[in-house]
C-alpha cells in the first residue's frame, strides 16, 4: 500500500504575495502536499473576524512553482473555512500559517490575523501553528524563519497530537550567531498602552491616528517575552477556551444564587 503524503494548507494575514508566505511554502513543501489558501491582500490585525453579509471569490493563481494555490477576498478565517469546505479534498492534517512580518507574542495573540487563521483551522480539529518574526520589513533576511518553521512542522507531523493542538511561534530578531534556539514558554503578562493621535486632513477634519507602545508586566523567564529578548524562538501551546477555570472554582466556593 502506497503512504498516502500528510495534506498541509497554507495561509497567512499578510497577503499572498507576501515574502513571508513564500518562505513558509518553501519550509514545508518537502514534507507533504502543500495546498495554499490566502487573503488577496494584506489583513493584518483582523482578529477572528470572519465575513457576513458581502459574497466571498476564489482566484485560483500560479505563483509559487508546483503548488496549488487560491487567493480569497475575506480575512484569513475566512481563508481557512473555504480551503476546508470548497477546495481541500479532505481534512488536512496540519495546518500552518504567516509567517507573519511582526510580533504576535503575549497579548498579539488576541488581534493577530496569522494566530487566528491558525486557531479555526484547530478550532475544526486540524493540529496548527502560526509563526510570526520579530522584523516588519519585506526585504528582512527569513533564513532563520524558514529553519524553524520546518523544524517546528516536522515535529508536529511526526507526533501523535491532539486534534485541537494549538501553538503560537514567534521568531526574535537577531543574527544567526546571536540565535539560541527553540524554548518551550508561557504567554507573558504583558498589554499595549495605547493612545489616539489627533490630526487634521487638508480639508480641516479630525481624525485620528492609533499609537502606543509595549509594556511587559512579567518578570518571569518562562515567558515568550523573555525568550524573544533572549535570542530564543517562543513556542507557546495555547487554546481557545477562554474559560478561567481557578476564578470558576472559587467562586462555586463562595457565590450562590437561588434558584
Amino acid at each position: 500500500m502506497v503512504k498516502q503524503q500528510k495534506l498541509i494548507l497554507v495561509t497567512n494575514d499578510d497577503g499572498i504575495t507576501s515574502p513571508g508566505i513564500r518562505t513558509l511554502i518553501e519550509a514545508v513543501k518537502m514534507l507533504g502536499r502543500v495546498v495554499v489558501v490566502a487573503p488577496d491582500s494584506p489583513q493584518s490585525g483582523k482578529g477572528h473576524a470572519i465575513t457576513l453579509g458581502f459574497p466571498l471569490r476564489l482566484s485560483e493563481v500560479n505563483i509559487f512553482e508546483g503548488i496549488e494555490a487560491w487567493t480569497c477576498s475575506g480575512t484569513p478565517v475566512d481563508c481557512v473555512k473555504l480551503a476546508r469546505d470548497k477546495i481541500l479534498d479532505r481534512v488536512p492534517d496540519i495546518c500552518v500559517s504567516g509567517i507573519n512580518h511582526g510580533a504576535n507574542h503575549s497579548i498579539n495573540i488576541i488581534y493577530s490575523g496569522t494566530m487566528s487563521a491558525a486557531m479555526e483551522a484547530a478550532i475544526e480539529g486540524i493540529p496548527s501553528v502560526g509563526f510570526s518574526y520579530l522584523n516588519y520589513s519585506y526585504e528582512a533576511d527569513l533564513s532563520i524563519c524558514r529553519q524553524v518553521a520546518h523544524d517546528v512542522t516536522k515535529k508536529m507531523i511526526e507526533t501523535p497530537l491532539p486534534p485541537h493542538t494549538l501553538f503560537n511561534v514567534n521568531i526574535p530578531d537577531v543574527e544567526a550567531s546571536q540565535y539560541r534556539g527553540i524554548r518551550l514558554s508561557r504567554q507573558a503578562n504583558a498589554k499595549w498602552v495605547e493612545e489616539f493621535d489627533e490630526r487634521r486632513d487638508p480639508t480641516g477634519k479630525k481624525y485620528y491616528w492609533l499609537t502606543g507602545e509595549f509594556k511587559n508586566l512579567d518578570a518571569g523567564e518562562d515567558t515568550d517575552v523573555w525568550a524573544l529578548d533572549n535570542g530564543y524562538t517562543s513556542l507557546v501551546p495555547v487554546q481557545f477556551d477562554l474559560t478561567d477555570f481557578r476564578l470558576k472554582k472559587k467562586l462555586e466556593d463562595e457565590w450562590s444564587f437561588q434558584a
